[in-house]
């Protein structure tokens, strides 16, 4: 194929072509097909080389055979499924050309009710899985199983487990590459673990020398930026709060809110969002009681810790739906919309965190009736994830919204 574009078009000549003498085996290419692969791969170095002889590279021909293909065709050929996807993805790695292979693996854009399991994880102990978060860079993934966190790459493929501490871990986020930061209803502090090398960090507590209701305090919800990790603390007296934790040293920086947990909207958060484009971080809970759900939405500017806007239901302007209350709330940090599903209607509905007001939110109608919800949402959840919306009801995933 490429001595076919060379002879046919002008501005690739001869002087282009290259030849590589991988694992024994020669392989003639063109000097644009490898530096494809990016300038700060390897195969791109190797097409700056002076002289005219192959260049010889101590690997697998036939997997180079697969990824040169990969280059020159942005897909994978048929070839390729007689290696697994670790064989692949060691060589890619290798050759500094992982992201493209990430890509020509990754499946399609989920579709509404196309959507369909790809793969299953199952931890190697403690398999009851209680948090998880999904880097949104590359598709690795962090499981929190019983005191246990297990790391996987795009492929979900086991890389390493770290045991903790924590007899059981309820919130956890990956705030480094190789660094999650775990909480626990069950013991006090936020704590780190680096899953590369099987270690733990440093654990940060909120205390207060002022006031002795502030001890044991328990984490609820984690979010990160660039600089600052929050995390949302509880006492065991209801006196919670968000912190603001510097990256860089792991020290707190600032404490964003404090409040008693006694009332509703009072409550810890139990979900925090980070929103890049406008720097403010937007918490949520939600409680259910003997008179149904209730809870609050709230935005702060972590720079002074002042509330920018907040809606609680029930009594929320016109946002209670005649007291139908939200069951449950998330948010899409890069499309800037916040998103709820009622609590006796099942209906989903949306609000844009660029114009919000007393009663910002716009119910969706399913056209569809078969993914219409009936009988209510209790025990629902929603989460979100790059452009999609996942709706999950009575132990199934019931609904999905694609924004695009």
């Amino acid at each position: 194929m490429e001595n076919e574009i060379s002879n046919s078009t002008p501005n690739t000549l001869p002087s282009d072509r290259i030849k590589l003498n991988v694992g024994g085996k020669l392989f003639e290419t063109t000097k644009s097909t490898l530096q494809s692969g990016g300038p700060d791969s390897l195969l791109s170095t190797l097409s700056t080389r002076p002289g005219h002889d192959p260049i010889f590279v101590d690997r697998d021909p036939e997997i180079f055979s697969v990824l040169l293909s990969l280059l020159r065709s942005n897909r994978l050929p048929s070839t390729a499924c007689s290696f697994s996807k670790q064989e692949l993805a060691d060589e890619a790695l290798f050759y500094g050309i992982d992201s493209h292979l990430r890509y020509a693996v990754s499946p399609p854009p989920l579709s509404g009710i196309d959507a369909s399991i790809v793969s299953t994880i199952f931890p190697a102990s403690d398999g009851l899985v209680s948090s998880f978060t999904a880097a949104a860079d590359d598709g690795s993934v962090c499981i929190a199983h019983g005191g246990q966190i297990s790391f996987y790459d795009h492929n979900l493929t086991h890389l390493s487990t770290v045991r903790t501490h924590l007899e059981d871990i309820t919130s956890i986020r990956h705030v480094w590459p190789d660094v999650a930061a775990a909480g626990s209803e069950s013991a006090a502090g936020i704590h780190f673990y680096n899953f590369s090398s099987a270690r733990y960090i440093e654990s940060i507590h909120w205390t207060d020398s002022t006031d002795p209701r502030i001890y044991k305090a328990r984490v609820s919800s984690i979010a990160d930026s660039s600089s600052q990790i929050f995390a949302s603390f509880e006492c065991p007296h209801r006196e919670n709060c968000i912190l603001s934790i510097d990256k860089s040293t792991l020290q707190i920086s600032s404490e964003i809110t404090r409040q008693s947990g006694s009332a509703t909207k009072n409550m810890v958060p139990g979900k925090l969002t980070w929103l890049p484009e406008t720097g403010a971080i937007i918490g949520s809970a939600v409680t259910c009681g003997a008179f149904g759900y209730s809870g609050y939405i709230r935005m702060w500017d972590p720079r002074n810790g002042e509330v920018v806007w907040e809606t609680s239901e029930p009594g929320s302007g016109r946002s209670s739906r005649f007291g139908d209350s939200f069951a449950d709330v998330d948010v899409d940090a890069g499309g800037l919309t916040l998103f709820k599903v009622c609590s006796k209607s099942g209906d989903l509905a949306v609000a844009d965190l660029r114009r919000l007001g007393d009663d910002p939110w716009v119910y969706i109608n399913e056209k569809n009736p078969s993914m219409r919800f009936i009988g209510g949402a209790s025990n629902c959840v929603l989460h979100c994830y790059k452009s999609q919306v996942f709706v999950g009801k009575r132990r199934e995933l019931r609904g999905l919204v694609n924004r695009k």
